[in-house]
């Protein structure tokens, strides 16, 4: 029998491995405009100068460009014509700050690129990951049996936390169950409602008080009519801070009665979750750790870069019984015995996911925990005095006092009905963002149109908040009647 000949030997492609000194130089022309960028930040304008001019999409590359103009294009073309949400006048919605920092880290994980979804695989960056989890956990009042997911933000959190209570409190035929918000919830609470399967007609809305909170009476009386009509209530969804006003609902009341109901209490705290580490936070704030589940925003509270959301789950073991999975292919998991020790395709909807844990642990360790609450102390204190200052103004009407860090208010005239006031608003906020430095929102509270003032950005200091303050008062008097 002859023998095979040789197979040719295959070439090696090699020209994605970029040689050290070449990638060094890229990350240095990177660097250079990332800093000049940031040390810009106070100068910029919060706005963008309008949509750009519509334009085809280009064409798959089937050669490279230089580094050079492609970050050209991203610095004086892409970036610009954005709403600015690092500037130190965003106060617009909810912003998140983008600690710099967090970049090293996420560098970092993407330069490694481990996989950390399964605990063998990477067992000392998962357990850095579970770390990050248990100080979050430890900053909520939450206990030692608490594990928890790190996400892209709070709807994703929500949507798992919702699914776990699905699993933990109906039966596999679950359209009966019923859950509960106030009408003032984020609307990721509706579709997380949907997507963990239940039909519209589950959620409950459930009327606030005047101060935007939801209603305890309300709330109750709704669970009672629903046992009546042989519905399965399961759920209470309660806010530790709206995104409309900051409002944080009775959570002490709403727990005893999640208590004594037998409902699963999950809390929306992914606003305000983080000011219980203040003083005033602790006292609007008690009874958030007694909550079966918590969803908080590390990327707003602790001003990280935006794609950073977590979920805190009371019961840690009920987590992976809602998500725990079996295949031939993965390899073995641990037991759920060990904090430390997590597999966290076994808690949550995702198998591959990136790294998230070292953008929050390295923060945390690099600065400690002082530093971020100094940082929430001033922004509530900022707010207060943006509160006073509004009550000065004349014909400025507060409609949502402080309770975090929004305030939301409205101009008022003489004689004007509520439409001309609602448009005369509109008109005030225009002028406002015409001038481009400073970026304040809107919303509508019991019908009536209102601009908001959310302070939370690490980079947001008393000087830009006394020139939008500024800046409103001077459009404010500009404006005496319908247009």
């Amino acid at each position: 029998m002859s023998a095979s000949p040789p197979e040719p030997s295959i070439p090696a492609d090699r020209s994605l491995e970029i040689p050290a000194a070449k990638l060094r130089r890229w990350m240095e022309l990177a660097l250079s405009r990332v800093l000049a960028h940031l040390e810009s930040l106070p100068d910029q304008p919060v706005t963008g100068p309008g949509l750009p001019a519509p334009s085809p999409l280009e064409p798959l590359p089937r050669q490279g460009t230089p580094l050079e103009p492609l970050l050209d294009h991203l610095f004086d073309e892409a970036v610009p014509h954005t709403y600015n949400t690092a500037s130190p006048g965003y106060m617009a919605y909810i912003p998140g700050g983008g600690l710099p920092q967090t970049a090293l880290a996420d560098f970092v994980a993407s330069a490694v690129n481990r996989y950390v979804g399964v605990y063998a695989a990477a067992p000392l960056l998962a357990r850095l990951e579970a770390n990050a989890l248990h100080w979050l956990a430890e900053m909520l009042g939450m206990p030692a049996s608490t594990r928890g997911l790190l996400t892209s933000g709070g709807s994703l959190a929500n949507f798992t936390a919702l699914h776990t209570a699905r699993c933990e409190r109906l039966p596999e035929d679950f359209l009966g169950g019923t859950l509960y918000a106030s009408d003032q919830a984020h609307h990721s609470v509706a579709k997380a409602a949907r997507l963990a399967g239940l039909p519209a007609s589950s959620l409950r809305t459930i009327p606030s008080d005047p101060t935007f909170r939801m209603r305890l009476d309300a709330l109750a009386e709704a669970v009672v009519r629903d046992r009546k009509d042989g519905r399965a209530p399961f759920l209470v969804v309660a806010s530790a801070g709206t995104t409309n006003t900051g409002a944080v609902d009775d959570l002490e009341g709403i727990a005893a009665l999640c208590r004594s109901e037998g409902l699963w209490l999950h809390v929306d705290a992914a606003y305000g979750g983080f000011f219980v580490l203040t003083a005033q936070g602790q006292r609007l704030l008690r009874g958030l750790g007694a909550a079966d589940s918590v969803v908080v925003d590390p990327h707003k509270g602790l001003f990280l870069p935006y794609g950073t959301g977590a979920l805190l789950v009371r019961d840690g073991a009920a987590l992976r019984r809602a998500h725990a999975t079996a295949t031939d292919y993965m390899p073995a998991l641990q037991r759920d015995d060990d904090p430390a020790v997590m597999d966290f395709c076994e808690h949550g909807p995702e198998l591959s996911r990136g790294f998230r844990g070292l953008r929050v642990w390295l923060p945390l360790k690099l600065h400690g925990l002082a530093p971020f609450v100094a940082n929430l102390e001033e922004k509530l204190a900022l707010v207060a005095h943006a509160a006073r200052r509004l009550r000065a103004m004349d014909g400025m009407e507060i409609l949502a006092e402080p309770q975090l860090s929004v305030v939301a208010f409205r101009l008022r005239r003489e004689g004007m009905s509520p439409e001309q006031t609602d448009a005369l608003n509109r008109r005030l906020l225009e002028r406002i963002l015409a001038r481009r430095r400073v970026f304040l929102s809107a919303t509508t509270l019991r019908g009536a149109y209102a601009l908001r003032i959310c302070v939370l950005s690490f980079r947001t200091h008393q000087d830009r908040v006394d020139e939008a303050l500024e800046i409103i008062a001077q459009e404010a008097a500009g404006l005496s009647g319908p247009a």
